[in-house]
């Protein structure tokens, strides 16, 4: 008897329906499954046996064929245990195929016949969605992730025998239902009141986050880099539905969703280490896997002690943060991540942390220029902003400074502006604008060019920073809600490009 089945795997950040095929004939006692199968799931074999027959049904003595189709793709993982053993019962004649036919199963089995929680949930009922299936049974623990969809029955089971006796019409389930995206706000156990000072500082901050610019601050030790770095994901924009179900897909599949949280409703925030690799940075390795910068999609990337990273960890950057993306090539397939974040550094000008104060400063001038030679020009030419930071001149606790909330609001009023502006590109803020859009939406009047163009004819500036600059100067017309870019746009845009001169001359 044949019977056939739908079921799902994840390959890159991407889920594919794989189907599932069984057939059961007369012949020597076999049980085969082919399809270009990884190890995890040629032992799939040995689980679905043993679990089909703590169920109490005995496999028949025949041959026995599975296989997961399209045969040219390779097939990794264990959410295929589930939908196996279905395809099985359905083949020996315990299941009608109308009931698998229009489903799709996921999950991994244990020799008990539990059925236990596998990665990437989300991606695969989107994928299965867009194949037209509306009904999934998986894992008890995924149900909340994959209810978050709607339009979709997800149904949660524990067990294959629950799965069984729910096909069959013995065993009643209710969908998932996830409790709604916006019945919990989000809430951060920091804030920008917090900074004591640091005005230009912050004005820097908020440009950034506005635009979606790339920040790079330079100050001793003490001097708050880390605590407004961290600050930043609670001035961004909140997350709409679509982009928190992109972030969640994307954790989903790498196995980073938070304990009991089916949803992310906060901007990611990612912090490595300078010990972190480049592969640890931007993904690879022998199965590929995303990297810290793709894992701050949609959020922060922090790299604080930029100068004590590797070369090759912060060379490997500069493609990436260029482009918003990251290609993985291997024998047979190309795999591409997202790394469309807001990339944000700390560093000390030396490595005492206190040049150009030579009263503090116990370094040497080649020591100096040893430490700040670690970040090559072409990086800091991906620096869209450059601020100093110095110690606050305040008293202890200071007086009120404005909060998260206050920031955050204008924040808003300026991303919408461009999301109205960009509708239709397939890029939403300044800080993405490519080179070819730079004419179109940043018109620049005579005055304004000639006064780029003379950085330009005297050296001090790249044609690539000079875009930044540009792009960095839309911003803060926007946040001025002027459609004109102006002079002082621009002045104030350089000004805070210039700061890296001071130290690398």
């Amino acid at each position: 008897m044949y019977a056939s089945v739908y079921a799902a795997d994840i390959s890159g950040l991407e889920a594919r329906i794989i189907r599932i095929e069984a057939d059961v004939h007369d012949g020597l006692p076999v049980f085969d499954m082919v399809g270009y199968l990884a190890s995890a799931v040629k032992e799939a074999r040995e689980r679905v046996r043993i679990s089909v027959r703590n169920l109490g049904i005995r496999f028949p003595a025949k041959r026995i064929t599975v296989n997961l189709s399209p045969a040219n793709l390779r097939k990794e993982g264990t959410s295929f245990d589930l939908p196996i053993a279905l395809s099985l019962l359905t083949a020996f004649g315990y299941l009608p195929n109308e009931l698998t036919k229009q489903t799709l199963m996921i999950g991994e089995l244990g020799l008990d016949g539990s059925v236990r929680e596998v990665k990437g949930i989300l991606a695969m009922i989107m994928a299965g969605e867009k194949e037209g299936i509306k009904r999934f049974i998986v894992p008890e623990k995924n149900a909340p992730e994959g209810s978050m969809l709607t339009g979709v029955q997800v149904y949660g089971v524990s067990s294959l025998q629950q799965a069984y006796g729910f096909l069959k019409g013995e065993i009643p389930l209710t969908p998932a239902r996830a409790e709604c995206f916006r019945e919990k706000p989000e809430a951060y156990d920091m804030d920008f009141s917090d900074i004591q000072g640091q005005r230009h500082v912050k004005r820097a901050a908020e440009i950034a986050v506005s635009g979606r610019h790339n920040l790079l601050m330079i100050g001793a030790p003490g001097s708050g880099k880390t605590m407004l770095a961290k600050r930043l994901p609670t001035i961004m924009p909140k997350l709409g539905r679509e982009e928190s179900l992109e972030i969640t897909k994307l954790y989903s599949i790498c196995g980073k969703l938070p304990e009991g949280e089916p949803i992310i409703k906060k901007r990611p925030f990612r912090a490595p280490h300078h010990t972190a690799t480049a592969t640890a940075l931007t993904g690879g390795g022998r199965i590929p896997v995303p990297g810290e910068i793709t894992l701050a999609a949609k959020g922060v990337l922090f790299l604080d002690e930029l100068p004590e990273f590797s070369r090759e960890s912060l060379e490997v950057l500069r493609q990436p943060l260029e482009e918003r993306r990251v290609a993985i090539s291997r024998v047979g397939h190309t795999y591409e991540y997202p790394s469309d974040c807001m990339f944000v550094a700390a560093m000390n000008p030396c490595r005492c942390g206190y040049f150009p104060n030579r009263e503090k400063c116990r370094c040497t001038e080649g020591e100096i220029r040893r430490y700040l030679a670690r970040i090559s020009e072409p990086l800091l030419d991906r620096m869209d902003i450059c601020v100093e930071t110095s110690l606050p001149d305040t008293s202890l606790y200071g007086g009120e400074e404005e909060t998260s909330a206050q920031i955050q609001k204008r924040v808003e009023r300026t991303t919408a502006i461009q999301r109205e502006r960009y509708k239709g590109e397939n890029f939403c803020y300044n800080g993405e604008l490519p080179v070819n859009a730079l004419k179109k939406y940043c018109y620049l009047h005579k005055a304004e060019k000639s006064y780029l163009e003379d950085f330009l004819r005297d050296g001090t500036c790249s044609l690539r920073r000079l875009y930044r600059i540009i792009r960095v100067a839309r911003t803060i017309a926007d946040m001025e809600m002027s459609d004109r870019i102006t002079e002082e746009h621009i002045t104030e845009a350089v000004c805070f490009r210039s700061v890296d001169k001071r130290y690398w001359g």
